[in-house]
C-alpha cells in the first residue's frame, strides 16, 4: 500500500526525494474554470524554499513550479493537475561519508526496516524536501477555499523557550521567523543562531489558524475533523504532537471553564469562548479552526553522536552539510498548506451530507 497520498475528493499525491532530479505532486478533485498560473504556487513556494534566511538551511534551491497538466488557457480544466519543481543545488557529497550509518533522530534506520534499502542522499523519501508538492497543492487548496471567504494564517508561535505574548498577523511576515510578537521575534531568532552556533538546533510550535470556516464539515466517527487535521499536520516530517484548540490545557481545566458556552451575535450561533478550536464532535461549528503542531529539534546537528553502522557496529557521527537550526519557520507554510487541503476536502465531501 502506498502512503504518499491525501485525501478523498480533492486528492493529491506527492512524489520525489531531496536529491533526485526533482519533486512534485498530482492533484485530483479540483474543479475547472478556476484561474490559476505558476506565479499562484510561486508565492507558496517563495514561503517555503531553502536559503531564503540566516536561520534557515543554506542550500539554494529557486523552487520554480512547472504546472505540466490540468490548466490551459489560465484555467483548470478539471483534469488532474501535475506541478514539477527540479531539484538544483543538491549535494550528495557529506552524505557519500555517512551512508552506512544511521544517523540519531533520522528515518535511516526505520526506512531500512522496512524497505531494506534506501536512498542515503539527504534522507531521501523520508526529507522534508518531499513537502515542496504539499505547498504547491495547498496553493490550489487555498485558492478555493478564498473562494468560499476561508483563510488560514499560520506562524511561528513557540522557539525554544521563547512563546508569542501577543498575536499580530501583520507581523508574521515582516521578521524571519514568522513569529507575530516583533518583541519575541528578535528573540526566537538569537535562540537559534546561538543554537546553531554551538552545531545544535531548536524544536518549537507552529499554530495555524482557519478562518470563515462554515459549521458542518467532518464525517464522524472516523473521519473527524479534528481527527483528519491531526493526520494531516502529524504527517509531516519532525511534528511529534497536535492540539486542537487548548488541547493538553484542558487537562488542567474544569468542564465549566473549558465548555463553550453558546450564545446568539448577529442571528448566528456563537461560542462566548473557543476552547474547542472550532470543532466539537468532529464536526466544525462555524468558529476560528485552531490547530497547533510541536515540531522537534532538527535532527541534523553539528555534534559528534553515538550511533551504529547498518553491520551494528559502535561508532561516532558528525551530520555535516546544509540544514535548517530549527524547522519551525519553514513548517508555517507546510502547515497551512496541509489545513487547507484537509478543509477543502472535508468542503467537497459536505456537499453530500444532506439533501
Amino acid at each position: 500500500m502506498s502512503g504518499s497520498s491525501f485525501g478523498k475528493l480533492f486528492k493529491i499525491t506527492t512524489w520525489g526525494e531531496s536529491h533526485g532530479r526533482g519533486l512534485g505532486v498530482v492533484v485530483e478533485g479540483c474543479p475547472a474554470g478556476l484561474s490559476l498560473k505558476e506565479s499562484d504556487i510561486q508565492l507558496e513556494l517563495n514561503r517555503r524554499r531553502t536559503g531564503q534566511s540566516k536561520v534557515t538551511t543554506t542550500r539554494k534551491e529557486g523552487d520554480k513550479v512547472q504546472i505540466m497538466s490540468g490548466v490551459f488557457n489560465g484555467k483548470t480544466t478539471g483534469t488532474p493537475i501535475s506541478l514539477l519543481v527540479e531539484n538544483e543545488d543538491a549535494d550528495s557529497s557529506k552524505y557519500e561519508l555517512i551512508k552506512d550509518l544511521y544517523r540519531p533522530g533520522h528515518a535511516d534506520y526505520t526506512y531500512d526496516m522496512k524497505y531494506g534499502f534506501r536512498d542515503y542522499r539527504g534522507g531521501g523519501r523520508s526529507s522534508a524536501r518531499e513537502t515542496v508538492g504539499r505547498v504547491a497543492a495547498g496553493a490550489i487548496a487555498k485558492k478555493l477555499l478564498a473562494r468560499e471567504k476561508i483563510k488560514i494564517i499560520g506562524f511561528t508561535r513557540q522557539v525554544g523557550k521563547n512563546i508569542a505574548q501577543t498575536i499580530d498577523f501583520n507581523e508574521i511576515e515582516n521578521n524571519i521567523v514568522r513569529c507575530p510578537d516583533a518583541k519575541m521575534a528578535d528573540k526566537m531568532v538569537n535562540a537559534i543562531m546561538r543554537a546553531r552556533k554551538k552545531g545544535d538546533s531548536l524544536g518549537g510550535i507552529v499554530e495555524v489558524i482557519a478562518q470563515g470556516v462554515p459549521a458542518g464539515l467532518g464525517e464522524p466517527v472516523f473521519d473527524r475533523l479534528d481527527a483528519d487535521l491531526a493526520k494531516a499536520v502529524m504527517s509531516i516530517p519532525a511534528v511529534k504532537g497536535v492540539e486542537i484548540g487548548v488541547g493538553f490545557q484542558s487537562a488542567t481545566m474544569t468542564g465549566s471553564q473549558c465548555n463553550d458556552v453558546f450564545a446568539m451575535k448577529n442571528k448566528k450561533v456563537i461560542t462566548e469562548t473557543n476552547n474547542a478550536g472550532g470543532i466539537l464532535g468532529g464536526i466544525s461549528n462555524g468558529m476560528d479552526i485552531v490547530v497547533k503542531l510541536v515540531v522537534k529539534p532538527t535532527s541534523s546537528i553539528n555534534k559528534e553522536q553515538n550511533t551504529v553502522t547498518r553491520q551494528g557496529k559502535k561508532t561516532e557521527i558528525r551530520v555535516e552539510g546544509r540544514h535548517d537550526p530549527c524547522v519551525a519557520p519553514r513548517a508555517v507554510p507546510i502547515a497551512e498548506a496541509m489545513v487547507a487541503l484537509t478543509l477543502i476536502d472535508h468542503l467537497y465531501r459536505n456537499k453530500f451530507s444532506q439533501l
